[in-house]
């Protein structure tokens, strides 16, 4: 497929690499001459140095043989107008990354389509949705939902007294009677393992499992860990719109504070949340988080637009023993190291947005694809087609790579948990996990 990426910035680089890897045909546009030869150096793709909002450099990066363009620039008039142009070029399906979010408002009064984008994706959005339902599973380090809630894919870590730990996966299957959970991948000593059953769980196993929404309380039992706590006391560092969308949605329910260090900011704040505490200050200040009461705090998400303030908030957060400390992390090279310092439970609106764009990139095949941090590869949700090889012969008969796994089956609307002798059938939407390695034959066999 031959994908145009308007913008060479953190997203547009990181999708670049996503779908170089995938096999598709990319052009990267960026006015900035630095990130121009980055993505000219290290993507295997082409980099056309202009603005992605110019006809004529559209022309010059082949916007008439275009499959699919993706504007990912932070100026949301320029995202949309190379859309227009996409499309009036021929382009089939356009994605434009927007900030302002009146564009994903119910009631805003152009539809996507008349904005000149098939789909808008909000980062902003997107990363206070995914803080909020973190907040709602006070156990996990990670919840993802798929398939409108009906399959949700949980991370934990697993501490010393876990029951989980010592016998086999298949043994654990057998002895809780076969529940509606499947273990699809441990990040263990910086490696990500796909477990087969006769793998066996360890202390400090960060584990990620496809569950039925309705066992999740039941599997945090098993997996030995507390009883979900209520969130009644928030605080929030940074007064951006991720913090605005969270207070949003938390308010009449939690009590919540903000924290921001702009005054002006700090005033609009607190004219436009009546019911949430918004102090101007410093986050990272000790003397102020002791003096608002961290202590009495049941979480702290720091989402600021500096990844070392919101690093160093959160870990003075987790000590003083908040129970459930987020940190806004953007730079992807620090996702993987973070675990080794403590931080085990972060977002990335980077990453969830190269998320969301791969997934509409790959509408008529895939469902749904997310990044888990700390892991190599990817929850994908495939659609199986009529004749594809995967719906021919058992799981267990399916020449099946070794470093993926299905981990659950949606069948009109009912959902299973595979064994060896389940035959995915055509329609059934299939969530897996996989390691990059096995993408190529994965994608043959749902052909």
């Amino acid at each position: 497929m031959r994908i145009i990426i308007v913008g060479a910035g953190a997203v547009g680089f990181q999708l670049g690499r996503r779908l170089s890897r995938d096999h598709h045909d990319i052009t990267v546009i960026d006015a900035n001459p630095d990130k121009v030869r980055r993505a000219a150096d290290q993507l295997d793709g082409l980099a056309v140095e202009g603005q992605g909002d110019s006809y004529r450099v559209l022309l010059q990066a082949g916007i008439r043989e275009t499959d699919v363009l993706a504007a990912v620039t932070d100026n949301d008039d320029a995202n949309l107008m190379a859309c227009r142009l996409a499309k009036a070029s021929g382009v089939e399906v356009t994605i434009a990354r927007v900030r302002n979010g009146e564009f994903t408002e119910p009631d805003f009064p152009l539809t996507p389509e008349q904005l000149g984008a098939d789909h808008i994706i909000h980062p902003e959005r997107e990363a206070a949705n995914a803080i909020l339902r973190l907040l709602q599973e006070s156990s996990a380090t990670h919840v993802l939902d798929l398939e409108k809630g009906k399959i949700e894919v949980i991370g934990l870590i697993l501490e010393a007294n876990s029951p989980l730990i010592g016998p086999s996966l298949a043994e654990l299957g057998a002895r809780y009677g076969h529940p509606p959970v499947q273990v699809v991948a441990v990040e263990r000593n910086h490696e990500t393992i796909v477990p087969k059953g006769s793998d066996r769980l360890y202390a400090g196993d960060l584990l990620f499992a496809v569950c039925a929404p309705e066992y999740a309380k039941e599997f945090f039992g098993l997996a030995g860990k507390r009883k979900k706590q209520r969130i009644g006391k928030v605080m929030l560092m940074g007064g951006g719109m991720v913090a605005r969308f969270i207070a949003e949605a938390m308010a009449g329910t939690t009590h919540v504070k903000i924290i921001e260090h702009d005054y002006l900011r700090a005033q609009r704040l607190a004219e436009n949340l009546p019911g949430a505490l918004v102090i101007h200050g410093d986050g990272t200040d000790l003397d102020l988080l002791q003096a608002e009461d961290i202590d009495e705090m049941d979480a702290f998400v720091a989402v600021t637009g500096d990844d070392e303030n919101n690093i160093i908030a959160t870990l003075l957060a987790i000590q003083h023993e908040v129970p459930r400390p987020i940190a806004l992390v953007n730079r992807v090279a620090y996702l993987p190291i973070l675990p080794t310092i403590g931080l085990n439970t972060v977002i990335s609106k980077q990453m969830l947005t190269v998320n969301a764009v791969q997934q509409f990139i790959q509408h008529r095949q895939v469902a749904a694809i997310a990044n888990l941090p700390g892991i190599e590869g990817q929850m994908i949700e495939y659609i199986a087609r009529e004749g594809a090889r995967i719906t021919r012969k058992t799981l267990r008969e399916t020449r099946f790579p070794q470093s993926a796994v299905v981990g659950a089956i949606l069948r009109n609307g009912t959902l299973l948990i595979p064994n060896g002798e389940t035959v995915v059938q055509p329609g059934d939407r299939t969530v897996m996990f996989a390691l990059p390695s096995a993408l190529p034959e994965i994608d043959r066999l749902f052909s």
